[in-house]
């Protein structure tokens, strides 16, 4: 897996659930995040949203975070060739009946 990239340095929370989605924090794989209630929400909710110091320094603490390992898992791609290597030997064994 690739390193995490440093992160944008956002100022709002939008900007850091973005990078968040993006996979330049080390937290997840780049994708989108359908979240009931984003990043972010509850505390704008309270009436309380946060400072962009404090974006920063989440920010900051999630890049910190090393970039998850898979180590001992098989790439995808092994599973597919077993299962069609699966196929064509079952294939053969009925067609030799």
């Amino acid at each position: 897996m690739t390193e995490a990239r440093p992160a944008s340095k956002p100022t709002t929370v939008d900007g850091l659930r973005a990078d968040i989605d993006r996979g330049l924090t080390g937290d997840k794989v780049p994708g989108f995040d359908p979240a009931a209630a984003p990043l972010g929400t509850d505390a704008e909710a309270g009436g309380t949203p946060p400072t962009p110091a404090e974006v920063a320094l989440e920010a900051e603490s999630r890049t910190l975070r090393p970039p998850p390992r898979r180590e001992g898992v098989p790439h995808p791609g092994w599973y597919w060739a077993g299962g069609v290597l699966l196929v064509v030997l079952l294939g053969v064994a009925l067609g030799l009946e």
